[in-house]
C-alpha cells in the first residue's frame, strides 16, 4: 500500500493530501530512508513522522484498504 493512503487509512493523518504533503516534504522516513508518498510499506516497516518539533514512531502492524474508526489504530504500534 502506498504510503500516503496507509497514513489516511491508519488515521494518523487525517487527509490523504496533507500526508502525501508531508511525505513529499521529507517529513516522513520508512526504516530511516526519507519518503515520498508513492513509498510502498509492508508489515513491520517502521514509520517516523515529524510533526513540527515532535518525532513520532510507529511500526506497521496490519495492511488493509478500509477499517472502521475503532479498529484503525489496531493497525500500528507506537514505538
Amino acid at each position: 500500500m502506498r504510503l500516503d493512503k496507509y497514513l489516511k487509512v491508519s488515521r494518523i493523518i487525517k487527509r490523504r493530501t496533507v500526508a502525501k504533503e508531508a511525505a513529499d516534504s521529507g517529513r516522513i522516513k520508512v526504516n530511516g530512508k526519507d519518503a515520498k508518498s508513492s513509498t510502498s510499506l509492508k508489515v513491520g516497516d517502521v514509520l517516523e513522522i515529524k510533526f513540527g518539533e515532535e518525532i513520532k514512531k510507529v511500526k506497521i502492524l496490519i495492511i488493509k484498504e478500509t477499517v472502521k474508526k475503532e479498529e484503525a489504530e489496531n493497525m500500528y504500534e507506537v514505538l
